[in-house]
């Protein structure tokens, strides 16, 4: 079972909506281009059936992970600990700067917000995953091995 955000859950339901959505669209550029005549060296039909066949993909993707996913939000946790959702304060050991990491299940891509995304499956995001406040955790990066502090859950 994967743990989503609940704005992650969010996200991925409205992007299969709009791959849904777009189904007939698909199907209508199918339709004019076999129009057209020869199958065998018509461009648009095999260039719309190649983006048919790889949006029906995205769509078993994203179906699968929403029923296989559990809303992190929804699991009972204590107020101390780190885990999906979380935005922490962090003070690396090695030269005491401090900043905010934001726990997440898949990155957004989003780099305007105050805080640095950390999906759970990086070695930073397991690390983090159920430390409490207080603790010092281990996580082995490209660069090192480095160790932060966990100062406060915000």
């Amino acid at each position: 079972m994967e743990f989503i955000t609940r704005d992650e859950k969010d996200a991925l339901q409205k992007k299969l909506d709009e791959l849904i959505a777009n189904r007939p669209v698909i199907a209508q550029r199918i339709k004019e281009a076999r129009d057209q005549g020869d199958l065998k060296e018509n461009a648009d039909y095999h260039a719309a059936r190649d983006d048919q066949g790889l949006e029906e993909a995205e769509i078993r993707r994203l179906e699968e992970r929403l029923a296989n996913a559990q809303v992190a939000d929804d699991v009972e946790k204590p107020d101390d600990m780190v885990f999906l959702g979380s935005v922490v304060k962090l003070r690396d050991t090695d030269d005491d700067s401090e900043d905010l990491y934001k726990l997440v299940g898949e990155a957004s891509g989003n780099f305007d917000a105050d805080e640095i995304e950390v999906t759970a499956s990086s070695p930073l995001g397991a690390a983090l995953m159920k430390a409490r406040v207080g603790e010092t955790v281990k996580a082995d990066l490209p660069r090192g091995t480095k160790h932060f502090e966990v100062l406060a859950i915000v």
